[in-house]
């Protein structure tokens, strides 16, 4: 049952006492200790969409049930809510295995390949600031912005003079009587609204957030422009890699899903596709095409 820590047998000494051990495939026999090998145990946010839900209609939990089916296991997942502590009370206590989307380079977890690259992004009313680049365009000076506190777009908002006008929103959202489910949507729904003029936010979550809010408000709210910021500058990075998370020394664990990414790449970048998730060149800041060629 997720969530219910059990004891744990090593898994080489189970086999040996029953004497099957050349009955199990190679690819349990090297799995650390603590990952189960029979079940892809996945720590996730049970309502962070798009990313990922307790019903599975998120593009994380599609991609958990993609790496699933390549390692022919069950699925399951132990659900705990994004905040602080997230890793150590999910990773870091063995009740789960792999974290399905982490920015690379962080130093909480050990890192896959990376396996897409995305970007923050300014969210607007539809035709309000046609042709805009970057966050040092002179029409945005004075606008209400809103975006969460903490995040990196913050100090670049400093420095091109957006901090006097920004309005800050919380990182977390812990109460459950509040309408939206995360802090990005209640920020993409005060853009719709008109009570923000934009609002910069991290693509993946703001893609389909703009698109679902389009269709939800039809002719009142209308449609929302999401631009890629492509053009600031690296410090601090507005563009990140994003890979799964694993306990770090589980050196065969990363390498086993590091083979079930490549493989399945393609349905994985359909799926993101799928959720309105900008997508960037590995090495420029760029848009990939729609339609990459094979």
């Amino acid at each position: 049952m997720p969530g219910r820590l059990m004891a744990r047998v090593p898994l080489t000494a189970t086999l040996l006492t029953a004497g099957l051990v050349l009955a199990v495939p190679a690819r349990a026999q090297s799995l650390p200790d603590l990952v189960t090998p029979d079940v892809l145990r996945v720590c996730a946010d049970p309502g962070n969409m798009p990313a990922s839900e307790r019903q599975g209609d998120g593009f994380e939990n599609r991609i958990a049930a993609i790496i699933a089916d390549e390692l022919k296991v069950k699925l399951r997942y132990y659900w705990l809510t994004q905040g602080p502590g997230f890793v150590r009370n999910t990773l870091g206590t063995g009740l789960c295995d792999v974290i399905i989307g982490s920015a690379f380079g962080s130093e909480l977890v050990q890192h896959t390949n990376p396996y897409y690259r995305s970007a923050y992004v300014l969210v607007s009313r539809h035709g309000t600031f046609d042709g805009l680049t970057g966050l040092d365009d002179p029409r945005l000076k004075g606008k209400a912005i809103g975006v969460i506190v903490g995040t990196p777009p913050v100090d670049r908002m400093g420095v091109v003079g957006l901090v006097p006008t920004m309005k800050p929103y919380p990182p977390y959202q812990f109460d459950p009587a509040r309408k939206h489910q995360t802090v990005s949507a209640e920020i993409v729904a005060d853009v719709a609204s008109g009570k923000l003029d934009a609002a910069v936010l991290w693509g993946p979550a703001a893609g389909w957030l703009a698109k679902e809010a389009g269709k939800e408000g039809g002719k009142e709210t209308g449609s929302l422009d999401v631009v890629p910021l492509l053009r600031e500058p690296d410090r601090p990075p507005l563009a990140y890699r994003i890979a799964m998370g694993v306990r770090h020394g589980e050196n065969e664990w990363k390498r086993i899903l590091n083979t079930a990414l490549r493989k399945r790449r393609a349905e994985i970048e359909a799926v993101l596709r799928d959720y309105a998730v900008p997508l960037l060149d590995e090495e420029e800041n760029r848009l990939m095409p729609a339609d990459p060629k094979p």
